[in-house]
């Protein structure tokens, strides 16, 4: 992997974003800023609640992550964002050119197990589906690659390292 670009790592709740981000990170020896962290109370009550955002609510929490990212141009580093959408992963572009998206994918009952036993956040199972039904995965034309969440994590951050090294130009 040669120069460093900041890494999004997207995709439904439950794909393990934290988890991998965290470990791809490390991997890649940069710094790892957690999404959810960039929340502000008011969207997590109302996820807490079982109400989804709308653009409204996203539109300031990802100029926050677009901010970080901006900041660590040149450095590296890997943030923890859904970004589910086109324009929203557009808008993080827009603040930091170059970002690069990991897309952390995998079929509905596997994630949802997943969320189902993990414990201590704000994002209930119910949500599962207006976050499949938001989705718009990669496109050809957006710099990234999309990652089978199947398998340990360790498993699925080694596949994240190969398929980035893949890449075109200067790589995660």
């Amino acid at each position: 992997m040669r120069s460093p670009h900041v890494v999004v790592v997207m995709g439904v709740a439950g794909t393990g974003k934290s988890t991998i981000g965290r470990l791809l990170a490390a991997r890649l020896g940069v710094p790892y800023a957690e999404g959810d962290d960039f929340h502000p109370e008011a969207n997590i009550a109302k996820m807490s609640a079982g109400v989804p955002l709308d653009d409204g609510d996203r539109w300031p929490w990802l100029d926050a992550v677009g901010a970080w990212a901006h900041g660590r141009a040149g450095l590296g580093g890997v943030a923890g964002c859904s970004a589910l959408k086109r324009s929203y992963r557009d808008r993080l572009r827009a603040a930091a050119p170059g970002l690069v998206f990991l897309h952390l994918s995998g079929d509905r009952e596997l994630i949802e197990g997943r969320m189902a036993r993990r414990q201590g956040h704000f994002m209930p199972t119910a949500l599962l589906d207006s976050q499949f039904a938001t989705l718009q995965p990669l496109q050809a034309d957006e710099p990234g690659v999309a990652v089978d969440v199947s398998g340990t994590p360790d498993e699925i951050t080694e596949r994240a390292v190969a398929a980035l090294g893949t890449l075109d130009g200067p790589s995660a």
